[in-house]
């Protein structure tokens, strides 16, 4: 990584007052860099920063690239990374994830996106740094390396996700408006994905009642989407913050609106999902937020509506508790917050899936491709007989439906 003058200098500027001075700023440049190169929850990337440190790391990627991975295979094995017991599955990971990378390598331009944050009035985060929120280390190797922030005001105290529907019924908005209300005159912040139906519900009344909210976006900091919340994004920002861990320019996209529903769940010490479908993303969280050990709660609707199938289905299914009472989340988090009691949610392992995804017919064939061994997408796609899109759309689904999960080797059953 080469650290000029002028490139360090910018970074520990936007590093904000205090984190110059916590953090390395060639170490956080590097982290930038590799956020530019690594899609978001990239386990390799995550596994590599974390045990061999970003600017090493991405120097031994660059060579790899180049010379082949041996050395970068040894340095992993000297150092204990996980997954380093056995060669021959590290090499295979290691050689997958410089194939996913190496067509971006050449493209990775750190003062761009530095420039690009500083034109907006964004900050950057890295761990160790001022206003990092530590919960998000709770993800392990998919924790985000970076992260970007528009704020006007921090938040410090607990917090509780609310998401669900985007079209959602007038009985939802007034269930995720007492929530949040709620949450609002007991200190809480309010964590949501900013789009539309329940989280602009959820922004919209923390606003008014002027306690800080948070928006995870799935794009750069720069993209405030979907563009109809863009004023309401603008009012998120000067009232708690607008959070990114792609760099900016990044559009946002179908598979990162399902990585970025992982650090909504853990930026929330409860998840709350006010009527979902059969196929909404607000299950993903969930499912983030019960493997994190986080409480989840759910809000159905009438049994007959289409907007809480998935609602109906994480309560019969023991994954989520019904909210019976508009403060049952809150006291869980303040309680929670005070005695630091492991979560209620159940893990996705001890459960079937939160949708019947194997009548999808792509999912099913992923599914079946799958072996006991992880795979990647480019083997995935030659055994099922589909093309790299068809695959990597129906990892998405079977993703958000809890039946595969991503690890270092790649795709396995969950």
């Amino acid at each position: 990584m080469n650290g000029g003058t002028d490139l360090l200098g910018v970074v520990s500027s936007l590093l904000g007052p205090g984190g110059g001075s916590a953090v390395d700023p060639v170490e956080a440049a590097a982290r930038v860099a590799w956020s530019a190169l690594v899609e978001p929850g990239d386990a390799v990337g995550g596994l590599l920063v974390q045990g061999l440190g970003a600017e090493r790391s991405f120097a031994l990627v660059r060579a790899a690239v180049d010379d082949g991975p041996e050395l970068l295979v040894e340095s992993c094995r000297d150092a204990g990374l996980p997954g380093a017991e056995s060669p021959s599955v590290l090499t295979g990971a290691v050689a997958e994830a410089l194939a996913r990378w190496g067509p971006r390598l050449g493209r990775v331009d750190v003062l761009a996106a530095l420039d690009a944050a500083r034109a907006v009035g964004a900050r950057l985060l890295v761990p160790g740094a001022a206003g990092w929120p530590r919960a998000v280390d709770d993800l392990g190797p998919h924790a985000p390396i970076v992260l970007w922030t528009r704020t006007g005001r921090r938040a410090d105290g607990p917090a509780v996700a609310v998401v669900g529907s985007r079209a959602n019924t007038v009985a939802g908005a007034e269930a995720t408006a007492e929530i949040t209300s709620v949450a609002a005159d007991r200190g809480c912040t309010v964590v949501s994905g900013g789009a539309y139906g329940i989280d602009a519900t959820a922004h919209r009344v923390a606003v008014a009642a002027g306690t800080p909210t948070l928006a995870v976006l799935a794009g750069g900091i720069d993209q405030l989407y979907p563009a109809g919340n863009f004023e309401l994004l603008r009012n998120v920002a000067r009232q708690g913050a607008l959070l990114a861990e792609s760099p900016p320019g990044t559009r946002p996209t179908r598979w990162r609106f399902l990585a970025r529903n992982r650090l909504i769940a853990a930026l929330g010490a409860a998840t709350v999902v006010v009527e979902a479908g059969a196929r909404s993303g607000a299950l993903n969280t969930a499912h983030h937020a019960a493997q994190l050990g986080r409480s989840v709660f759910a809000v159905p609707g009438a049994f007959s509506s289409s907007a809480s199938v998935g609602c109906h289905r994480l309560v019969a299914e023991g994954r989520a508790q019904i909210v019976v009472h508009p403060e049952d989340p809150v006291d869980t988090v303040l309680g929670r917050s005070r005695h630091a009691t492991p979560g209620r949610g159940r893990s996705s392992s001890s459960g079937t899936p939160v949708l019947a995804g194997r009548e999808d017919p792509e999912v099913l064939r992923v599914l079946d491709a799958l072996g006991r061994r992880a795979l990647g997408e480019q083997e995935l796609a030659a055994r099922s007989g589909m093309s790299f899109a068809e695959v990597a759309d129906a990892l998405a689904l079977a993703e958000l439906q809890g039946l595969v999960v991503h690890g270092v080797g790649g795709w396995t059953r969950a």
